[in-house]
């Protein structure tokens, strides 16, 4: 999985064109990472930039803006309705893909060092990557805002984590720190009647309403606090609206955590809520960009819901989210657009192509796509078949007892396919990188040595490639055993026809990885190599009759 990190800093200026356009170029500058969003906002003076990258590609690129945001931005000079602190206010880091929370925590760190290093800037660490309970607030970090700041850093409490505890009228003080991917959604209610959307809001916000008694009045504690009924759905924050735009009100909904309560979850409980009122929800409104498990979990939800495998192609997961959550009602959803790894997909020239094209192009005298790509391609066309077994076997008369179980294997199917797919392309691509290799210069001693290395490594590349092609297409052999043992008869043949594609593609990778052993020195790598070969080759022979002995079974002659 691409690793993939979310950054989203906040600039104390809104209004002047020119600064805010060079932070974006500083953004821009920066390799591995793409500036999907810039928003300004005149009365609070304040530009929200949204880039995603590589961990170490948004670290800099963040670096960056902040360096050009200390040349340009004068805090001394600043208003706005927004509260703020410093130039750069606020600085989070959001895990998207393959990226940990602890590793966003690390990343807010080695930015906040350098700030306070380089730029010899107070900065201060917030929610997952403060250094105490103390400070996990940003709100509470930011009491007294910038016209504060002076007096708070005499203050020992309030030394920065990172920084001299020294007053920088131009720039004032960063937070930087780690969060969970804020969803800013909105659901779109039948009415015009603002309280009546704040009505579903109080409902289901974590923070729910006011307390009131028999009578009607505020419940308050002890200490003369009023006490909170608290709502159905942890993680959200809510408001209810009007947009005379829409002519129609909207639950404004916070999502900030989607892993706690999925996408999905708030939207059929504000629908709960809006029937009690006699409302009727007309859709949803994504505000920005969604990562993409949020959206494949409601692809799942809905189609669980009709009876139906949840094991079917990724496009169609997103597109019945869409279609589901009423994404689209009023303006366009276009997922390339709206989702955040869409927007990092890698390009895959052999698979765009038609099945023609493909064939034709393994048939022509260049040497790739060659073996390698094809035996990938076979794996993916054994994982294909097996989810087509499994998904014909969900909802169908007889076999009742393992439609979950058939539908969890269609999932596992449709995720090795994914990868098997992207391996054909990713073979090309390590066989080209090994012929750049060969390419480079060898006249000098040193050109020859880096030549080498570069040889070595192009190699090892090359085998290590069609070897997870080889690992994958074995898993995927064994979701055809199961799709042959319990799946639909009438579909048995399949799932026959599935594992042979699928020994194909393990003993056509092997050979792959073994025609590029000969040119590695690194005998470690070898033997581990030949000796992982060795294994895949016989269970890839046992799994392959298993599942022939299965599918004969179910075939009367």
């Amino acid at each position: 999985m691409t690793k993939l990190v979310e950054c989203v800093p906040n600039f104390s200026e809104g209004r002047d064109r020119k600064i805010i356009d060079a932070i974006s170029d500083a953004v821009r500058g920066v390799a591995d990472v793409k500036l999907l969003d810039v928003d300004p906002g005149a009365d609070t003076n304040r530009t929200v930039y949204t880039l995603v990258g590589t961990p170490e590609g948004v670290k800099e690129a963040a670096f960056q803006a902040a360096k050009k945001a200390h040349e340009l931005i004068d805090m001394s000079t600043h208003s706005g309705a927004h509260p703020r602190m410093g130039a750069m206010d606020v600085c989070p880091f959001v895990p998207v893909s393959g990226v940990s929370m602890e590793e966003c925590a690390q990343i807010a760190k080695d930015l906040g060092k350098r700030l306070g290093e380089e730029l010899e800037i107070p900065v201060y660490l917030y929610e997952f990557a403060a250094a105490s309970p103390e400070r996990q607030s940003l709100a509470d970090i930011r009491t007294g805002e910038y016209e504060a700041l002076e007096e708070k850093l005499k203050d020992p409490k309030w030394k920065p984590d990172f920084g001299p505890a020294k007053f920088k009228h131009k720039w004032g003080a960063s937070v930087v720190g780690a969060r969970e991917f804020l969803i800013a959604y909105n659901v779109n209610v039948n009415t015009r009647d603002k309280k009546l959307a704040n009505e579903i809001a109080l409902n289901i916000r974590e923070g729910g309403r006011a307390k009131k008694d028999a009578s009607g009045k505020l419940v308050k504690d002890e200490k003369g606090n009023t006490v909170k009924a608290p709502g159905r759905l942890k993680a959200v924050r809510a408001i209810g609206w009007y947009i005379e735009q829409y002519r129609q009100a909207q639950v404004s909904i916070n999502l900030i955590n989607y892993n706690t309560t999925p996408l999905h979850v708030v939207f059929e409980t504000a629908r709960e809520e809006a029937e009690k009122l006699g409302l009727i929800v007309t859709g949803s409104e994504l505000v920005g960009l969604v990562p993409l498990k949020p959206m494949l979990d409601a692809g799942r939800f809905y189609l669980k819901k009709q009876g139906k495998s949840a094991g079917v192609p990724e496009r169609e997961l997103v597109e019945i989210a869409i279609r589901s959550l009423g994404l689209d009602q009023l303006s366009e959803f276009d997922p390339a657009k709206k989702i955040v790894e869409y927007n990092f997909l890698k390009p895959a020239p052999l698979m765009s192509m038609t099945a023609r094209d493909f064939v034709d192009e393994v048939s022509s005298e260049s040497p790739a796509p060659g073996g390698g790509s094809v035996a990938a391609l076979a794996g993916s066309l054994c994982a294909a078949l097996s989810a087509m077994v499994a998904n014909l076997t969900v909802g169908k008369q007889g076999y009742e007892k393992v439609w979950d179980e058939m539908s969890q294997l269609a999932e596992k199917g449709q995720e090795i396919k994914d990868r098997l797919i992207k391996a054909v392309d990713e073979d090309t691509n390590a066989f080209n990188h090994l012929m750049e290799a060969m390419r480079l210069p060898k006249t000098t001693p040193e050109q020859k040595a880096a030549r080498e290395n570069a040889m070595e490594e192009g190699y090892k590349k090359a085998a290590a490639v069609p070897l997870q092609t080889a690992q994958a297409c074995l898993e995927t052999m064994k979701v055809s055993l199961a799709a042959a043992q319990k799946g639909n008869a009438n579909s048995a043949s399949d799932a026959g026809v599935a594992a042979l594609m699928a020994r194909a593609g393990v003993e056509g990778a092997i050979l792959n990885v073994l025609i590029n052993l000969g040119s590695i020195k690194d005998q470690a790598f070898k033997d581990s190599h030949v000796k992982e070969c060795r294994g895949l080759k016989q269970e890839s022979a046992e799994l392959c009759d298993a599942v022939q002995q299965a599918v004969m079974k179910n075939i009367k002659m």
